[in-house]
């Protein structure tokens, strides 16, 4: 049997109803660089534990903030963002410098929360099986034991003796220096490293 009836598609996007000022708007606060210093913002801990901002005449009760250059540059370029799932930039701190020393603090703590990367200092084993690597080092928080990847990107090297091994759940590690190792050591990282 055959159905003869007529469907009318929906119109999903109506021209008329774009606010072309709004979209402009939205548009020039994206590209606008606003940097966030001791002059214009002020940086306060919740009761829960979070960062606040106060800046001009808006607040925030919750940020996030996130390195522009997390290795090479910690304290330069910092971006604060809305905490929400869009993590629109409120604004950017140049240089950490510029805030009050106990702002300097909590924007370090968050940092260290977000950025949070064990140090590698004695590797014991690393055995490679079926495509993986499964590794079982002391670090500066105790000892560890993680599974990488073989080959990819799983053992990045950051120049000099410096490298970052990156876990099959994303967790990060670094190796400050490959030569701080014993020889035997790093003969186990030879098919790694």
């Amino acid at each position: 049997m055959e159905d003869n009836r007529e469907y009318e598609m929906p119109d999903l996007l109506d021209l008329d109803e774009l606010d072309e000022e709004a979209l402009k708007k939205e548009s020039e606060e994206v590209l606008q660089v606003r940097l966030l210093n001791s002059e214009n913002a002020v940086f306060s801990r919740t009761e829960g534990g979070f960062l606040a901002l106060k800046t001009g005449d808006k607040e925030y009760d919750r940020v996030g903030v996130y390195l522009t250059f997390p290795l090479t540059n910690p304290e330069e370029f910092i971006s604060i963002r809305e905490s929400d799932e869009k993590a629109k930039e409120i604004g950017l701190i140049q240089n950490l410098s510029d805030l009050k020393k106990e702002e300097q603090e909590m924007i370090r703590e968050q940092v260290r929360l977000r950025y949070f990367m064990p140090v590698i200092r004695k590797v014991m084993d690393v055995k490679d099986e079926y495509g993986y690597a499964y590794w079982h080092v002391q670090t500066d928080f105790g000892a560890c034991r993680f599974t990488t990847h073989m080959g990819g990107d799983a053992v990045i090297n950051l120049g000099e003796a410096r490298y970052q091994v990156t876990d099959i759940d994303g967790n990060r590690y670094e190796l400050p220096d490959l030569y701080a190792l014993s020889v035997m050591e790093r003969k186990k990282l030879d098919l790694f490293i």
